[in-house]
């Protein structure tokens, strides 16, 4: 199966295998999509669609948990391991010519809007993305929904609702509302301290940074809540006319390990996932005498979580990027270094 449009982060990917495969960022090979393992037909799985079950096969986004599935595709899916020539490190990828089908969150959602709600949990989510535009002035257009509502194998009984906010006009548009409402109450809450803390104590371990240093982070995020008891969660994605890079068109080197402080001069593009940072008064502590102009970050915590003029300390992966010109960029959540972080100064 072929498909013409732009590939964009969350979209969904089922392969002839019938493995489920979630879309990571915007830069893909002409004939691949760099994506990773999300769900997998199991016997006895806690997501179904129809007779076939499915589990999970990363139980939370986060680099270390994608590079696990690797060896499962190594194994059994080799296909699905790619050198890509121009990230300059191995990623999983599904070849066009093994996509059984393409799903997209905005055509999900519309089509749930057409045809009506099958459970509760679709009838939540239309409530919810009526109750936005209409407090905000923005289409039905502008959502999407990911995760397993949009590959259909959801579970009222314990599934989320995964919101795709498409644009940056309208993702700060919702950003700014859903502030707002969480601090008046409501429908749409934030979490309370006992949730703050648990989320705060599971992602503990896997940065290196303290439970102050966490609880700021997390009191920070305004892209998850609950909405009638159930947690949601909003992703913003570029539109086609916000994907201004195309594959190939600059080569990444990855140099080793960057750490050191800056300035933050401009976050609007951190909003999105990958999010970037464009820094200024640079010092670093390792190596010395290079000019960082850009931090960059895979993991979700650190994405639209610090502000124009803020100081942090950052520590990651050095990657040098080749095209007409060259800079240097820091780079949180990419492969082969477990240690990065992001913190406020």
């Amino acid at each position: 199966m072929m498909v013409s449009a732009k590939p964009r982060d969350r979209d969904f990917i089922e392969t002839v295998e019938g493995l489920l495969f979630c879309v990571i960022g915007y830069l893909h090979p002409p004939d691949r999509y760099t994506a990773y393992l999300k769900y997998i037909p199991a016997p006895y799985g806690k997501w179904s669609r129809g007779d076939t079950h499915y589990s999970r096969a990363v139980p939370f986004y986060h680099v270390s948990q994608v590079e696990n599935t690797y060896d499962l595709l190594r194994s059994n899916y080799p296909q699905y391991l790619f050198r890509c020539p121009v990230m300059n490190i191995t990623v999983s990828s599904v070849p066009r010519t093994n996509v059984k089908k393409y799903y997209r969150p905005k055509e999900r959602l519309k089509e749930i809007f057409d045809e009506g709600p099958n459970d509760p949990l679709e009838e939540k989510l239309l409530n919810l993305v009526d109750l936005i535009t209409t407090q905000t002035g923005l289409n039905r257009s502008d959502f999407g929904v990911t995760g397993s509502i949009l590959t259909r194998n959801h579970d009222p009984s314990f599934s989320d609702i995964d919101l795709t906010i498409h644009g940056s006009r309208a993702s700060n548009s919702v950003r700014s509302f859903v502030k707002k409402i969480r601090v008046m109450g409501g429908q749409i809450e934030p979490y309370d301290e006992d949730e703050m803390k648990r989320w705060c104590l599971a992602r503990s371990n896997r940065f290196p940074l303290g439970m102050e240093e966490m609880n700021t982070l997390a009191k920070r995020r305004w892209d998850y809540c609950f909405y009638n008891g159930t947690y949601v969660s909003f992703h913003p994605i570029r539109e086609d006319s916000e994907i201004t890079e195309s594959y190939g068109e600059l080569i990444y080197h990855q140099l080793g390990i960057v750490k050191g402080t800056a300035a933050i001069r401009n976050s609007a593009e951190s909003i999105f996932l990958p999010a970037i940072y464009e820094l200024e008064n640079v010092k670093l502590e390792m190596p010395k005498g290079l000019e960082v102009a850009q931090l960059v970050s895979y993991e979700g915590i650190f994405c639209d979580a610090f502000e124009n003029g803020e100081n942090i300390e950052f520590s990651g992966t050095l990657e040098k990027v080749s095209g007409t010109g060259s800079f240097y960029r820091a780079v949180v959540g990419g492969s082969g270094f477990g240690g990065a972080y992001i913190k406020l100064v």
